[in-house]
């Protein structure tokens, strides 16, 4: 017998065994207000500050969460029914679960259905910060030359201001001229997103929309708004209905979006936030001056090599994360790519043991727990191969360092992006580019270097013999021999 989850029904979902909030959740003050509700969000940030409240903490820093999309709509729902709340579920390798309800998201609006409400809101004095996981895609930059791309037409709606703003831009920049004309302090912008410098980039990326509209409070922006790095880490897969059907047969929840990760967790955040911030760092958040070698590690190990796996895992049958890291040849593979191509070109990470980071990195990617689709890993390429991968392959090529199994791994990707499987299966290539990349990936068996051609995605690339060369090396296999035999050939070295 299962119970709707609510804030009537908590003490019997305690009762069951579920460890909820304890906390009293009236009276908390939305200090955050935060862009991308989705599954990373509440298995991260937002369970940080849950982790805070039970400590009788952070009450002034409850989450107000933010849909920008019409397809925040179900979440919106889904918050409006349960007030915020939802089940986390921490899936252990022997198959333990360890299951919480978070209560740290307090208020939730839909910028589609009123903008303005989501600008007062961070106009506010009581909004310290501002926070995103809006994905790579979502910064709106040229992934080659790293401009603002201005002719975005929600962009150029937003900055010609005849309706109301629209993109995550216009909203934040809206209360920030807001904020200064009431003299307030502005709050602080913290990317928690999957991007090298993910503060820089944000703050390159709003002042660029700023500028567009005025310049002088362009300037003001960048003197005065903090826009901290972070690196942040924990493997959350898409929840799935059967991840729903557990969590109501197992925990007896009616949950309309629970939530499940893994146990590890990593969060490195830069000290730069002068309207003030949670005490973080008594709920095991690193603290640090710089995060730099943090996320050069995380993106150049982990999230490169999650690439690395999904490509020739999903082109060798397998489906699932584990059981493409369970095959000894694209472990073997994996390991070799961390060692001799990632690793030479990070900085020293402080008190991190790298041999034992890129251990567990495997342990974790082999969960059978966590059940992460290849599909997942596979999506939005063009977004994370030029974020992840080819900063290695670059620093490599001008070191003279080798790029064989960066190069096996864009081939990968190429074979993939042709949209059949090696049984003749179609795949279906979820990528704000699919349509082009696919176009051009089926033009590669009478043009071997028609996907690394794409300026756009690769820049100069193709004009490197010895990256061409082995790029032709690995793809000609996964043509010849399919991608089991090219995976265990590389992996041989």
């Amino acid at each position: 017998m299962s119970v709707p989850l609510s804030p009537a029904t908590l003490d019997e979902i305690a009762a069951a065994g579920v460890a909820v909030p304890t906390y009293d959740r009236t009276g908390i003050t939305a200090g955050i207000v935060h862009f991308g509700v989705g599954g990373f969000h509440r298995a991260h940030q937002a369970m940080v500050i849950d982790r805070l409240l039970q400590r009788g903490e952070a009450r002034e820093y409850g989450i107000c969460g933010v849909g920008v999309l019409e397809q925040d709509r179900r979440m919106a729902e889904a918050m409006r029914t349960q007030d915020g709340l939802y089940t986390l579920v921490l899936k252990h390798p022997d198959g333990t679960r360890e299951a919480r309800v978070i209560g740290s998201i307090v208020d939730y609006l839909l910028a589609v259905d009123d903008p303005d409400a989501v600008v007062e809101k961070m106009a506010s004095p009581d909004t310290k910060i501002v926070s995103l996981t809006i994905t790579e895609g979502g910064y709106n930059f040229d992934h080659i030359t790293g401009a603002f791309v201005e002719d975005e037409p929600g962009v150029v709606a937003d900055v010609d201001g005849d309706t109301p703003p629209r993109t995550v831009f216009g909203l934040v920049v809206a209360a920030l001229r807001r904020r200064r004309d009431r003299g307030l302090e502005p709050f602080t912008v913290m990317s928690c997103d999957n991007i090298q410098g993910n503060g820089h980039v944000a703050r390159a990326m709003f002042t660029a929309f700023a500028r567009l509209q005025d310049p002088r409070f362009a300037e003001w922006m960048d003197e005065h708004v903090a826009f901290p790095n972070s690196m942040v880490d924990r493997i959350t897969p898409v929840t799935t209905d059967e991840d729903r059907a557990a969590v109501r047969d197992e925990l007896g929840i009616e949950d309309a979006w629970p939530v499940v990760a893994e146990p590890f967790f990593q969060w490195v955040l830069e000290d730069d936030h002068p309207a003030g911030r949670p005490a973080y760092e008594d709920v095991d958040v690193q603290i640090v001056a710089d995060v730099e070698p943090y996320e050069l590690m995380k993106l150049r190990l982990l999230n490169a090599s999650h690439q690395g796996l999904c490509y020739f895992g999903y082109l060798s049958g397998h489906r699932y994360a584990h059981e493409a890291t369970q095959d000894p040849a694209i472990a073997t593979f994996l390991r070799r790519y961390m060692d001799e191509e990632a690793t030479p070109t990070l900085q020293p990470v402080p008190g991190i043991d790298l041999d034992d980071y890129k251990a567990t990195l495997i342990e974790r990617f082999q969960n059978p727990e966590v059940r992460d689709t290849l599909a997942r890993l596979c999506a939005e390429s063009s977004d994370r191969i030029p974020k992840w991968l080819l900063p290695v392959v670059r620093d490599n090529l001008r070191s003279g360092g080798p790029v064989t199994l960066s190069a096996g791994i864009v081939a990968s990707w190429a074979r993939y992006a042709e949209g059949t499987d090696e049984a003749g299966e179609p795949i279906a290539i979820v990528d704000r580019l699919a349509e082009s990349l696919n176009r051009i990936a089926r033009t590669q068996r009478e043009d071997p270097l028609a996907f690394i051609a794409n300026r756009q995605v690769f820049g100069d690339l193709v004009d490197d013999e010895r990256f061409v060369a082995a790029y032709r090396d690995a793809l000609d296999g996964l043509v010849r021999d399919g991608a089991h035999a090219t995976v265990e050939r590389l992996s041989r070295g």
